[in-house]
């Protein structure tokens, strides 16, 4: 993953410094790389029964693919946003930025209707025992659509499943904020990303006695419950990838005594995990977890997330190397011009990750209406997995076609 030059920046200089911070001028390789890995764990993630969620990443450690997805989207926001902050200025940096927020809304709107409109459509034919409304647990919205139809339009009505989208819109509405402080003094921005994580931990203020101080958005106008996706917590791994790439952090050396340290820290994080639990059996590790939920939950974006995700970062951006060069081929071998070609693939899915992540999102819910019927064997599994990871690559591919506008180009004569 790609991390900016460190910009050197005294605090009398800081306004100054904050306006002129580098933007890196084209995508890194690592970005779209790691992104594009993300849509994909994505993906197997959230098709029902599928046993290739036991090599993503959350089976093995506290953090999973959304933080690379959040981290990425940081960054690659630093390039796109920051870059028209830096050359049109906050006011039109910031339209830029609504204009995205509006874009991410309809497509928020557009997922949650196409996804219910296929369950619905299958629970219509009446020919399977299992209620697939019920499997992302929309009574209400079909018993009573009034207030859910409201609350969806809103914001206030976000089930589980659907619930990435609007983070991620809030945690993009922080941004012209962020760079408003960024003017005055880096370290207002510290302050201020670092203050909201704080009070987005309900757990950690209910052990104070401040849980009426908890930032949190409402999912469901009839109960209590927040978004599972705390956007006020995962704002953190949002700002600490776009801070990197603003250089605005300064990229960590590469050494044997980091190395060894990140190294470290994910492996001893092993025991603890999913695996550890339900692979190994480890009851200590299992007590361990609901003793201290509050520094892993995911829903608020616990600490050990954070540091979890860090030392893998970390560790991944090394075994890339500088720029990615060890992720590109050299070479005219049958083996390289393969990876080359994967490798093309790969960041092609990462360079269109909102029309890809819309799109895995229903295709997940597809492939595990296609297992239910044909099975969950071996072989099937892997074919509806590969199926579905095609639909994304044409996805991206697609996306991409019409993004380049064709039409607008002359005609070669």
């Amino acid at each position: 993953m790609t991390l900016a030059d460190p910009t050197q920046i005294t605090p009398t200089a800081a306004a100054s410094a904050a306006q002129a911070a580098p933007v890196a001028k084209q995508r890194d390789v690592r970005l779209d790389f790691f992104r594009g890995i993300a849509m994909f764990i994505i993906l197997f993630a959230h098709t029902p029964g599928n046993f290739f969620t036991s090599w993503i990443p959350a089976r093995w450690g506290f953090s999973d693919a959304t933080e690379i997805f959040v981290f990425c989207s940081g960054m690659a926001s630093a390039i796109a946003f920051g870059r028209a902050y830096d050359t049109v200025g906050w006011r039109l940096g910031t339209a830029r930025v609504s204009f995205r927020v509006w874009q991410v809304y309809w497509a928020h709107i557009g997922l949650f209707f196409a996804v219910a409109t296929l369950l619905a459509a299958i629970d219509m034919t009446g020919a399977y025992d299992k209620v697939y409304i019920g499997s992302l647990n929309l009574w209400k919205f079909f018993n009573e659509p009034g207030p859910p139809l409201v609350g969806l339009l809103t914001l206030t009505y976000v089930p589980n499943y659907f619930d990435i989208l609007p983070m991620y819109m809030v945690v993009l509405l922080m941004m012209p904020l962020i760079m408003a402080l960024s003017r005055v003094h880096l370290g207002l921005v510290a302050l201020f990303v670092i203050g909201v994580w704080l009070f987005a931990q309900n757990l950690v203020l209910a052990k104070v006695g401040l849980e009426n101080y908890h930032l949190g958005l409402p999912a469901e106008p009839w109960s209590d419950r927040k978004w599972f996706f705390n956007p006020f917590g995962w704002q953190l791994v949002f700002f600490t990838g776009f801070a990197f790439m603003r250089g605005w952090l300064p990229k960590p050396p590469v050494t044997p005594m980091l190395i060894g340290l990140a190294t470290a820290l994910v492996l001893i994080i092993v025991p603890l995990s999913n695996i550890g639990v339900r692979e190994f059996g480890f009851e200590w590790a299992r007590d361990w977890r609901i003793a201290n939920k509050v520094w892993i939950t995911k829903s608020d974006f616990g600490l050990l997330r954070y540091v979890h995700f860090l030392a893998l970062a970390y560790l991944c951006w090394v075994a890339a190397g500088d720029k990615g060069a060890r992720l590109l081929a050299h070479g005219t071998s049958f083996l390289a011009r393969t990876w080359q070609n994967i490798l093309a693939i790969i960041l092609k899915v990462g360079q269109q990750s909102l029309a890809v992540f819309i799109v895995s999102m229903f295709t997940a819910r597809v492939s595990g209406f296609v297992m239910d019927n044909i099975g969950r064997d071996t072989w099937t599994v892997v074919a509806v997995n590969f199926a579905g990871m095609g639909v994304l690559v044409l996805t991206a591919y697609g996306a991409g076609w019409y993004k380049s506008q064709p039409w607008r180009k002359k005609a070669v004569h």
